[in-house]
C-alpha cells in the first residue's frame, strides 16, 4: 500500500470504528431496557441482563457493519474534502476512481474479521448467553453442551440428548429423587412435544419405579408430564439461523438437503453472510456520488443521514427480496445478491452522471491575428 492508500485507508477504518461502536453500543443499550423487563424473574438480576447483553454485542457488530461502512465512508472522505485534502491529492495527479481504490483496499482485512467472528465468536457467545439467561429465568440449574442439555430442579434431573425444532425434542430421561437422595423414578421419552406454557407431552414412554424391593416397569404410548423447566425456556437454546456460523449453516443446509429437505430460512441466512463482501463494497461505493458528486458542502449531520437513510432503505430491500423467495420461490442467492448488486448499479450510475463529460468551452481570439 502506498501512503496515499495508507492515509485515506486509515481515516475511513477509524470512522468506520467509531460508527460501528457508536451504533452497537446504542443497540446494546435499548436491548439491555429490553431485558430489564425480566429482571426479577426466577433468579435473573440486573447483572445477568448486563452479561447477557455483553455476551450478544458480537452479533451485533455484523449486523451494523455494513451501514457503518457507508456512514464511515461519507464522514472520512467529507472530512477530507472539507479540508482540501481531496483537492491537494486530485492536483498530485491521484483521480477519484485511484481514492476509491484507496478505500475499497480496506475491505479485504476488514470482511475477514467479520468472518472470524461470525464462525468463532458469535455463535459460542450467543449459546452461553441463552444458557445463562434461560437458566436464571428458569430458577433452575443449566448446562447445555450444544447438542443436548441438563436441568435439575424440584429434586429432579432433566437430560435432553437433542433439540430437533422448537417445539420437539429427542430423547428425554428424567430422574427423580427423594428427600433423601433415593432415585424414585426414572422416565425415558423417544420424543418429547412442548409449548411455551403448560406441561410437556411424552411420547413412546418407558416408566421405572423404584421401591424398597424391585423395580417396576411400564410402558406408555403418551404420558404428559408437568416439567419444572418452563418449555419457552427450552425454546430459546434453539440455535436460530442468524447466531449459526457460516460453516454450520453449509453442514446444516447441506444434510437436509441430502435427506431431500429444504430449509429456505437457513439458505437465506448462509447466502447472506456469504454475500457479506459485496454488501460492505456496496456500501463504500455508495459514498463516492456524494462525495465527489456536487454538492460537496453538506453538513456531517447530513452526511450521516444520508448513510442511515440508505441503511434503512438497503435493509428493507433485502427483507422484502427475502419475502420474494418464500411466495416466488426464488433462489436464495439471488435475493442475497440482488440488493447488493442493484445498488452498485446505482451507484455507478451516479457517479458517472455527476462527472458527465462537458463541452469545453472556446477559447477567446487572440488579439492581432
Amino acid at each position: 500500500m502506498t501512503q496515499f492508500d495508507r492515509y485515506i485507508g486509515g481515516a475511513v477504518l477509524k470512522a468506520f470504528l467509531t460508527v460501528a461502536g457508536g451504533v452497537v453500543a446504542l443497540f446494546s443499550l435499548l436491548e439491555f431496557v429490553e431485558q430489564l423487563k425480566s429482571v426479577g424473574e426466577g433468579q435473573y438480576h440486573v447483572v445477568n441482563a448486563l452479561v447477557y447483553v455483553l455476551l450478544t454485542s458480537p452479533s451485533r457488530v455484523l449486523q451494523v457493519a455494513p451501514v457503518a461502512m457507508l456512514i464511515g465512508t461519507l464522514l472520512a472522505l467529507g472530512s477530507l474534502g472539507k479540508g482540501s485534502e481531496l483537492t491537494a491529492m486530485r492536483a498530485l495527479c491521484l483521480s477519484e476512481m485511484r481514492i476509491i481504490g484507496s478505500v475499497l483496499k480496506l475491505l479485504p482485512p476488514v470482511v475477514l474479521v467479520l468472518f472470524l467472528v461470525a464462525e468463532f465468536v458469535i455463535p459460542p457467545a450467543q449459546h452461553l448467553a441463552l444458557t445463562l439467561r434461560s437458566a436464571a429465568l428458569a430458577d433452575s440449574s443449566l448446562a447445555d453442551s450444544g447438542d443436548s442439555f441438563w436441568a435439575s430442579g424440584a429434586r429432579q434431573y432433566l437430560n435432553v440428548l437433542r433439540i430437533e425444532s422448537k417445539n420437539v425434542l429427542r430423547g428425554v430421561n428424567v430422574y427423580t429423587f427423594s428427600q433423601d437422595g433415593r432415585l424414585e423414578t426414572f422416565i425415558h421419552a423417544d420424543r418429547a412435544e412442548i409449548q411455551s406454557e403448560g406441561p410437556w407431552q411424552l411420547r413412546d414412554v418407558t416408566r421405572k419405579t423404584v421401591d424398597a424391593k424391585q423395580i417396576h416397569t411400564e410402558h406408555l404410548d403418551n404420558l404428559s408430564w408437568a416439567s419444572f423447566l418452563p418449555g419457552k425456556r427450552v425454546q430459546d437454546l434453539m440455535p436460530v439461523p442468524e447466531n449459526m456460523s457460516p460453516t454450520s449453516l453449509y453442514r446444516y443446509v447441506r444434510e437436509l438437503g441430502r435427506q431431500g429437505q429444504r430449509a429456505v430460512r437457513y439458505e437465506q441466512e448462509l447466502w447472506t453472510k456469504l454475500s457479506l463482501p459485496l454488501t460492505m463494497l456496496a456500501m463504500a461505493l455508495t459514498a463516492a456520488p456524494f462525495v465527489f458528486g456536487p454538492p460537496r458542502s453538506q453538513s456531517t449531520g447530513q452526511q450521516i443521514t444520508i448513510g442511515a437513510v440508505i441503511g434503512i432503505g438497503f435493509s428493507l430491500t433485502q427483507q422484502i427480496s427475502d419475502r420474494l423467495d418464500l411466495l416466488l420461490n426464488l433462489s436464495p442467492a439471488v435475493t442475497a445478491l440482488g440488493p447488493s448488486l442493484i445498488l452498485i448499479g446505482l451507484s455507478a450510475y451516479l457517479f458517472h452522471r455527476a462527472h458527465r463529460t462537458r463541452p469545453v468551452p472556446a477559447m477567446p481570439p487572440v488579439a492581432g491575428s
